[in-house]
């Protein structure tokens, strides 16, 4: 018993170490069963679960994915049991195939380069980016490319000015009628208007997705993967406020990056329409509205009810909870699967 654990140890230990298994793109995982298996005679599925403190429903597959590459086979007399190929002769092959695919793959870069090279030598400034001038006229933008647009919009929405107010915006209504995908962020402030939640959940009826971060660098419009509006600051006090049209170029790629970047670490806003309005349906709405860092006021405002009414059922929630600070509530929500 005391040589199964110091082998299961030595095992362990070897899973931190950089091995050709996971140049060849196996995972931590993958190595050490197979590093598990080398160093037995022969191993069971559930020999090497009981030796990795692994699961065996988890073991199972990566046994079988190992077999399929040849860095294990079965034991000719019981056909449950497996045994390590040899290093030299199950790697090699695969260390010369993924050499062949990198060999292919730099071939690719290089002429994929040559292309693009040639390309922006005949592409000028003018090309990238048009200078849009005026309210009317960036409005006009907007509209054009929600009305052009096939597949989706990406938004980032800033608190104090808005490109297009949501009332004047006829063609988001539109676009998400024709099944166009609608990925908007918005600042934390943005909740606290009058009316959003409300707002929010009959466009999430119809398609529109809300995410949520604590401040955003500027606005940003963008369709499809083919244009970028990216608003300039006004120019002069009366000059109203103007933006660039960005079109396919590196400079359209970095700005889907971003938001895509955005995306990724924003917090979903209300991902369940509300369909009642019960105290629990409240309560939801109301650990989500706090957990977005909505003050209580702005929640109060957004869910119709009082302050008063606010600050009773959060106390209520804690209690339920059994927290004394808001942030426990938070934590123990989550916890609890309440939101």
């Amino acid at each position: 018993m005391a040589t199964i654990r110091q082998r299961s140890r030595a095992i362990m230990v070897g899973m931190g170490k950089a091995t050709v298994l996971e140049a060849l793109g196996l995972d931590e995982a993958h190595t050490a069963v197979y590093r598990c298996v080398l160093q037995q005679s022969s191993a069971s599925s559930a020999d090497i679960a009981g030796m990795l403190s692994m699961s065996l429903p988890r073991v199972r597959p990566i046994v079988a994915e190992l077999e399929r590459l040849g860095l294990l086979a079965r034991q000719a007399s019981s056909s449950d049991r497996f045994v390590a190929s040899p290093p030299s002769m199950a790697l090699r092959p695969l260390l010369l195939e993924r050499e062949r695919g990198l060999t292919r793959a730099h071939e690719a870069l290089v002429e994929l380069s040559d292309l693009y090279r040639r390309s922006a030598e005949q592409r000028s400034v003018a090309d990238v980016v048009d200078v849009v001038i005026g309210d009317e006229s960036v409005r006009q933008r907007v509209a054009q490319l929600q009305a052009a647009s096939t597949e989706q919009v990406r938004v980032l929405v800033l608190n104090e000015i808005a490109l297009v107010s949501g009332e004047e915006n006829i063609e988001e209504d539109r676009a998400l009628a024709r099944g166009v995908r609608y990925r908007v962020i918005v600042e934390n402030a943005v909740l606290e208007r009058p009316g959003f939640l409300t707002a929010a959940r009959e466009m999430a009826l119809i398609g529109e997705e809300i995410r949520v971060l604590p401040t955003l660098p500027t606005r940003m419009f963008i369709a499809d993967d083919q244009m970028a509006l990216v608003p300039m600051h006004s120019q002069g006090e009366d000059g109203g406020f103007g933006a660039l049209l960005i079109h396919p170029s590196g400079l359209l790629d970095l700005v889907i990056s971003i938001f895509e970047e955005y995306w990724r670490s924003a917090a979903e806003f209300l991902p369940i329409a509300a369909t009642g309005s019960t105290d629990d349906d409240i309560d939801r709405d109301l650990l989500r509205l706090l957990l977005l860092g909505v003050t209580d006021a702005a929640a109060a405002s957004q869910l119709g009810v009082s302050l008063r009414t606010i600050q009773r059922r959060i106390a209520e929630l804690m209690q339920r909870a059994e927290v004394t600070t808001r942030i426990q509530l938070g934590a123990e929500a989550v916890r609890r699967a309440w939101v």
